[in-house]
């Protein structure tokens, strides 16, 4: 869809991909969380309809205010381009739900250091929200498996209906092993229950 269109109609989910929006000149994600058609994304969200915000697409969901928390600079202040473990926190979620032990999928960010005040980490954990974590190949959340910084190891959230996932790492790009491996199918193949 292009960007100023204003209808989802005949939609039945949304994957908003990664890819530097107005080249992430403000913040990541800051100007195309204005774009017309994000006002029906919200809807699409809200009517309980798939949504997947993949690295920039996630950083678009932040800044509209479909997904809490902010995706910021990365600690290390570097991109960072490499394939990168993650475990599933969450396996009842719609997107979710076929994800199990560690999936390797491949990362390629600024400004993908997830954060939120601790009463929204608190709520994210509490109400089982946090989708992914990275990991250690034993699937260990540890500060050497962080790519980026991330509080609490987060590499994927959920909405509070589990409809919505932000993901910084790239399933897309891990579904065929002539890519590299196929781990990233597991979340990608839950568009065809859409």
């Amino acid at each position: 869809m292009w960007h100023r269109e204003t209808s989802l109609q005949g939609f039945d989910a949304v994957v908003i991909p990664g890819g530097f929006t107005y080249g992430d000149y403000l913040r990541g994600g800051a100007i195309a969380a204005l774009a017309p058609i994000l006002s029906e994304v919200r809807r699409f969200a809200e009517n309980g309809l798939p949504v997947l915000g993949i690295c920039n697409g996630f950083q678009i969901l932040t800044e509209a205010h479909i997904l809490p928390g902010a995706l910021v600079r990365n600690s290390g202040r570097k991109f960072v381009c490499r394939k990168i473990a993650v475990t599933p926190h969450n396996t009842d979620s719609f997107w979710t739900e076929g994800c199990k032990g560690v999936l390797h999928m491949p990362v390629a960010h600024n400004e993908g250091r997830y954060i939120a005040d601790e009463e929204t980490l608190e709520r994210l954990e509490q109400e089982r929200r946090v989708a992914f974590i990275y990991c250690s190949e034993e699937g260990e959340p540890t500060d050497e498996a962080n790519p980026n910084g991330s509080a609490a190891n987060i590499a994927g959230i959920l909405n509070d209906r589990g409809n919505v996932l932000g993901l910084m790492p790239h399933p897309e790009r891990v579904v065929a092993e002539l890519l590299g491996g196929t781990d990233g199918r597991s979340i990608l193949e839950r568009l065809s229950d859409a």
